[in-house]
């Protein structure tokens, strides 16, 4: 039976063998991978009786798969236990540099495996970077059953995957691991002899707890801090809280600037906005920032908001987005994070409106309703002398002529008008907006009738055919003719 792949996958296909096992030099994280699923921590839901690995292992037949989770959550673990399970050769790839070559070769050794009664199990990791040829290179084998894949991924499927492959596996997400899950991960290092146990160390509480929470839930990035706290520690010793933090160096935020949980961080950033809470903008505003995150794309949705949620209830929100977009540009990182911060607590507490997003996706749909309306004649530009004959501005009024500024025609297309869109709320500076909207509108309805559109002239038509009088009836023949 073949038991696990390697921690980290060589560059190109490489296939798992019973005689790898770790080394006493090999990394901590290595010697310390579970060595069936009982010892897995965190995949409760998985691996539970009732889980999807419980029903597989039950039917004795393993789908094809995509684990997706951030690094650390067990993907490369649980995809080596699930290909011994089933007593399967596993082959392990890195989509980031194999290609359809490798591909193919894995198809080859399957079909002569699978002559001989074997099963083949291919964990393609890092799968998001596999282009759509590649992806589509392996359809017709995972279709078959020849493969059975486990893709690893800590991006969005449903993003970086074709939609054929997508019908053609299941998706099991992982999770970060606990804090209680952390904690116990030291425990098993700290005592059992493949881990540090060997060495008589012991480790202080705090200094335990201070791990755990500064891997942001990566049992690997735990593992090898722990393994630097320890380094050079004679035996007996014990790894102290200070030891811990200095391994931590900075405390590992988990930030993925192209997966899930970017996006989950920036919506979180702008609801807190939205809703008027700035402590919630700054934490997650600094989720980001901390997280290593382009400034630029925090910035970019705090132009949005400001023009979508706050709109003319404050129109200088828009300018301080902006400005901050800007800063964000032109100064960068770490200055730009004050620009950024004071633009956040500035849309926070600022009146909110979204009647200008409101209006303008009211307007877009009529456009999309009604293709092609006509411009009003008085609203066209007469340039040439045929537009002025063809009735081009007639009936426009100038607003400058106007005591007030405004003016009584219409403005929408014919058979339009009275079409409202924009409903101003009562909230901040569009209060007395709305004040003079009613006051415009109110004028507006004194409108004349639209004139009816002016026919483009025919061009002359010429006279008709006159069709030759009808042939007279030819006599009958006579007979014998």
């Amino acid at each position: 039976m073949l038991l696990m792949g390697e921690l980290f996958p060589d560059e190109g296909p490489g296939e798992a063998t019973a005689a790898q096992t770790p080394r006493d030099d090999a990394p901590l994280a290595f010697r310390m991978r579970p060595r069936n699923f009982e010892e897995v921590l965190g995949l409760d839901a998985l691996l539970g009786e009732e889980g999807p690995v419980g029903r597989a292992a039950r039917l004795g037949r393993l789908p094809s798969v995509v684990l997706v989770g951030p690094p650390g959550s067990g993907k490369t673990t649980l995809a080596s236990l699930l290909a011994a399970s089933l007593d399967c050769r596993l082959v392990t790839m890195s989509a980031v540099s194999a290609g359809v070559a490798d591909v193919r070769r894995v198809v080859e050794d399957a079909r002569r495996l699978q002559g001989r009664g074997g099963g083949t199990v291919l964990f393609l990791d890092e799968i998001h970077h596999f282009s759509r040829t590649q992806q589509d290179a392996l359809l017709p084998h995972v279709e078959s059953g020849l493969i059975t894949l486990i893709g690893a991924t800590t991006e969005n499927p449903s993003f970086q995957l074709t939609s054929a492959l997508l019908s053609r596996v299941l998706i099991w997400d992982l999770a970060p691991l606990e804090e209680t899950e952390l904690l116990e991960l030291v425990r098993r290092a700290m005592t059992e002899p493949r881990g540090l146990g060997g060495r008589g160390l012991t480790i202080a509480p705090d200094a335990a707890q201070a791990l755990a929470l500064g891997c942001g839930g990566d049992a690997r990035a735990l593992l090898n801090c722990l393994e630097q706290a320890a380094a050079g520690l004679p035996a007996g010793a014990e790894i102290d809280r200070g030891l811990a933090e200095r391994a931590l160096a900075h405390p590992h935020l988990v930030h993925d600037r192209a997966g899930d949980l970017h996006f989950q961080i920036l919506s979180a950033l702008i609801k807190s906005v939205r809703g008027s809470d700035p402590d919630g903008g700054l934490y997650w505003l600094a989720r980001l920032l901390e997280g290593g995150e382009d400034p630029r794309v925090p910035a970019r949705r705090l132009v949005i908001l400001a023009a979508e949620d706050v709109g003319l209830a404050d129109p200088s929100a828009l300018s301080v987005a902006v400005a901050a977009y800007q800063a964000a540009q032109v100064v960068g990182m770490p200055e730009c994070r004050l620009p950024l911060a004071e633009a956040t607590v500035y849309l926070s507490l600022a009146p909110k409106s979204n009647s200008v997003y409101r209006g303008y996706s009211a307007a877009a749909a009529d456009v999309a309703a009604s293709l092609n309306e006509p411009v009003p004649v008085h609203l066209r530009n007469a340039v040439t002398r045929r537009d002025r004959e063809r009735g081009f501005g007639q009936g426009y009024e100038y607003a400058h002529d106007d005591l007030e500024g405004l003016v009584s025609h219409y403005h929408l297309p014919p058979g339009m008008e009275g079409r409202t869109y924009y409903r101003p709320s009562p909230h901040g500076s569009e209060a007395s907006l709305g004040e003079r909207l009613a006051r415009i509108r109110e004028r507006r309805r004194a409108a004349p009738t639209p004139p009816p559109e002016p026919s483009p002239p025919r061009p002359p038509q010429p006279p008709p055919r006159s069709e030759p009088p009808p042939a007279p009836p030819r006599p009958p023949a006579a007979a014998g003719s």
